[in-house]
């Protein structure tokens, strides 16, 4: 890739069970990083928060590690962050006003219901492309109103502002200056018309959330405020802002329709782009902004698994049977071929193209010579199920609108190269994984530098990407397909509607 060496962009990756801040130089390349996790408080079954403040302070923790081991100062700063996760918070000292409600609770699936049950989805899909769903975070944030004391009051008042993470994250870091989004996160709390790009007063009056609490919504790579000089030794302008997924699809550069990426972290999340032009699905798959540069929107169609990642961390906290999420693909190498164990992972309920919150995890197929290396195996085989799910729903969906999909990966887990064969074998399809895997950071970064002229145009940011290696399908048709069904049959058994 051509572009200038000299200048740095420090990009933070603020993601759903750690901070991380990386420094990249202008030839993006990370030269230095911080990361540090923070606590997961589950107050009850299906309820997931974060301590907000616990984020900001590790964030800073970061920020400062990295440019201290970098030992260079940043001309620009990128965000990209945990979607969905909202939080509200008071204008005057920028203390919330209760916990971050995770992009994972579910608390408001009762609500969600009622709403579908008059008849309203079809409406609000059309509207902002998603579903009634409490992953997204409109009624996670009439919950707050609703719940917290004097909320809906103060809110009125004007005396509340509130945001995702990326917006908390902008106020705190500009000293409460600037309360903005980008386009990206905006098109995931249900309150975004999808074709204007602006806040639909018509969600709004479903959702009963007035618009004095939300913040402006600007461009992917742009103007967020600078730093307060005090945060980080001098002012930084804040010039990159994307959700994770988003970032990611930018990180991998997949800038024309029908590439694709996907993303292994603690969920799964795949995204299509589809160009310039929303793509509805018919396959209950979510319509959702790529990215927005220079006031044009690209859309996306995308899938949510909500448990990957974390049905390896459940293997190591919760069953014990490993140490470190390492040891999960030499495990799963040892498993019984002959045994047909199945992991349904919906111990937060199940995502796309299900959409079923109520449903919770269940394994299938015990015997009583089912052991840990079983488990293991069907732990990393519910990802690439749950992947394949996605693909048949995209494919549909993408029918007939040009080339076949490329599939790009990214995430922690693409790491196992175990976990990687039996995605491509239970897909049936080539798998890419690139030499670059942090391609989170990488994408917040190539905003941020894209807009101060550090980092080309994205046509010659596309010929950087570098394949590190491509995993082929080696299993047998008639065992995937075997496969496959055990996997659908478990999942009818499990959903609850």
């Amino acid at each position: 890739m051509s572009g200038q060496s000299g200048g740095y962009v420090l990009a933070i990756d603020q993601g759903t069970t750690s901070s991380r801040a990386i420094l990249f130089d202008g030839s993006l390349k990370p030269v230095a990083s911080g990361q540090q996790e923070f606590r997961q408080i589950f107050p009850a079954s299906g309820h997931v928060e974060h301590d907000a403040e616990e984020i900001w302070q590790s964030v800073l923790a970061t920020l400062r590690e990295a440019i201290a081991k970098g030992g260079v100062q940043p001309a620009a700063i990128g965000i990209t962050n945990q979607r969905e996760t909202v939080l509200i918070w008071d204008r005057e000292t920028g203390k919330p006003i209760h916990n971050a409600l995770v992009w994972q609770d579910r608390r408001t699936a009762e609500r969600c219901g009622m709403l579908r049950a008059r008849g309203l989805e079809p409406l609000v899909s059309n509207r902002t492309g998603l579903l009634l769903d409490p992953y997204f975070s409109a009624t996670k944030i009439a919950w707050f109103l609703d719940h917290v004391e004097g909320a809906r009051e103060a809110a009125k008042a004007g005396t509340l502002a509130c945001g995702t993470i990326d917006t908390f994250l902008i106020w705190r870091l500009t000293g409460g200056k600037v309360h903005a989004t980008d386009a990206t996160n905006a098109s995931r709390t249900l309150l975004m018309d999808l074709r204007t790009g602006q806040w639909d007063p018509d969600m709004l009056r479903l959702f009963d959330i007035p618009e004095s609490l939300l913040p402006e919504i600007r461009d992917c790579a742009g103007d967020f405020g600078e730093t307060d000089p005090g945060i980080l030794g001098q002012a930084v302008p804040i010039r990159g802002v994307a959700g994770d997924q988003q970032a990611a699809l930018v990180g991998q550069a997949c800038f024309a329709p029908g590439m694709m990426k996907s993303t292994y972290g603690t969920g799964c999340f795949a995204l299509l782009n589809t160009g310039i032009e929303p793509v509805l699905s018919r396959n209950r798959l979510l319509t959702t902004v790529a990215y927005q540069l220079g006031g044009q929107r690209h859309y996306a169609l995308e899938g949510s698994i909500f448990i990957a990642g974390a049905a390896v961390q459940w293997l190591r906290d919760g069953l014990k049977i490993i140490r470190s999420a390492g040891e999960t693909g030499s495990l799963a190498a040892e498993a019984d071929e002959s045994q047909e164990v199945i992991l349904v992972p919906a111990f937060v309920g199940l995502g796309a193209p299900y959409w079923d919150a109520e449903a919770r995890g269940a394994i299938y197929g015990l015997t009583r010579n089912s052991g840990p290396a079983e488990f293991a195996r069907a732990a990393l085989e519910s990802v690439a199920f749950q992947t394949n799910d996605l693909l048949e729903a995209m494919h549909a969906d993408w029918a007939g609108r040009g080339a076949e999909t490329v599939l790009r990966v990214d995430g922690g887990m693409t790491a196992s190269d175990w976990t990687m064969q039996r995605l491509a074998d239970l897909l049936g399809a080539a798998v890419d994984r690139p030499k670059v895997l942090e391609t989170t950071a990488l994408g917040a970064a190539y905003l941020a530098g894209f807009a101060i002229g550090l980092y080309p145009e994205p046509e010659e940011f596309a010929k950087s990407w570098a394949l590190e290696r491509r995993f082929t399908s080696a299993m047998p048709a008639e065992t995937r397909r075997k496969r496959i069904a055990l996997w659908k049959d478990a999942v009818r058994r499990t959903l609850t509607s």
